[in-house]
């Protein structure tokens, strides 16, 4: 592998994920294991801005794969949408000698990405989101980790609900993405899955469902409720309201996006991170990494950023099956 950079930043940026440990090591060993410097940038473009920039060795990164959130920690950075701020990042990296930079994070961190590609800073984006909402690729660092997060307490939940007879709704994460609602109710073998993307809008229809349930001797209910949808608190009033069953609502919020990440978080994160280090030495910028078809793959930002996902559509089709009883 020829060396094309010789110093490589690494940030993480947005919403955190499980997992980015895992990236950020796997970053921070494969650059260095390939003869390059490395520089940790703290709190995202907003540290970048900031000059939070510290150097990295492979004891920077020991004993954190197993570790939720992010040891870089993470920031929202709205100033980096204008170019005057953006020109100061890339000057920034120029002044600290960061000519390849990696920046794990969803859509709006590559933006800013594919920004410093333009100003001469070679740059990979590594795909950190819970919501499995980037559309070039299968899989999303801290998709596994939440899912099976909110599995559980759904579980615990249901258990709860089983034994006083109740109507849960139970509320995750995704305000635009309706992913972890839709695994994590057909996982937990919730009775009604509303999603962002196709939820009809109608209370009175799962009001209706619930009542011929009850006649038929359905004594408990889960109702898993995007976070896009979210009025889950005025939806237990009205289901409550109108069938006379005691219904609750959870909304589960930040705890999905911590705890130790998965085995598939971390062997997935660690095989991103590597692959966007080798583009770098590759002399690649304006790639964003991911993984599709059994394989890890790169995409050019603005094509990924140009793509759109919807819902798993064989998915969502057995949820009409299983959840007809």
């Amino acid at each position: 592998m020829s060396n094309a950079v010789k110093t490589i930043g690494v940030l993480t940026s947005g919403g955190d994920a499980p997992g980015m440990n895992a990236a950020i090591r796997a970053v921070v060993r494969t650059a260095i294991s390939c003869g390059l410097n490395v520089k940790g940038i703290r709190h995202g473009f907003a540290g970048l801005l900031e000059e939070d920039i510290f150097d990295m060795d492979n004891l920077s990164v020991s004993n954190i794969i197993q570790l939720g959130g992010t040891i870089l920690y993470t920031a929202r950075c709205l100033e980096f949408k204008k170019k005057e701020y953006q020109e100061k990042g890339a000057e920034i990296c120029r002044k600290h000698g960061i000519d390849g930079l990696v920046v794990i994070g969803g859509d709006g961190s590559f933006n800013g990405a594919s920004k410093l590609a333009s100003l001469g800073i070679n740059t990979v984006g590594v795909p950190g989101t819970i919501d499995l909402d980037i559309a070039c690729t299968e899989y999303t660092i801290g998709f596994d980790t939440a899912i099976n997060t909110a599995m559980e307490a759904i579980d615990k939940l249901r258990d709860t609900s089983e034994s006083h007879e109740r109507c849960s709704i139970i509320e995750v994460m995704g305000r635009t993405a309706g992913h972890i609602a839709l695994w994590t109710g057909i996982a937990s073998g919730a009775e009604y899955i509303l999603t962002t993307e196709k939820y009809h809008g109608s209370i009175q229809r799962i009001i209706s469902k619930i009542l011929d349930r009850r006649k038929i001797g359905k004594k408990n209910h889960v109702i898993v409720n995007a976070e896009g949808i979210g009025n889950s608190t005025e939806m237990a009033k009205l289901i409550e309201l109108a069938t006379g069953i005691e219904t609750r609502a959870t909304i589960l919020g930040h705890i999905q996006r911590g705890g130790n990440p998965t085995c598939k978080d971390r062997v997935y994160a660690s095989a991103l991170g590597t692959k966007a280090v080798e583009l770098l030495c590759e002399g690649k910028t304006n790639r964003v990494v991911g993984y599709k078809d059994g394989e890890f793959i790169d995409f050019d930002i603005q094509e990924a950023l140009s793509m759109s996902k919807d819902l798993d559509p064989y998915l969502f089709h057995i949820t009409q099956k299983l959840t007809t009883r």
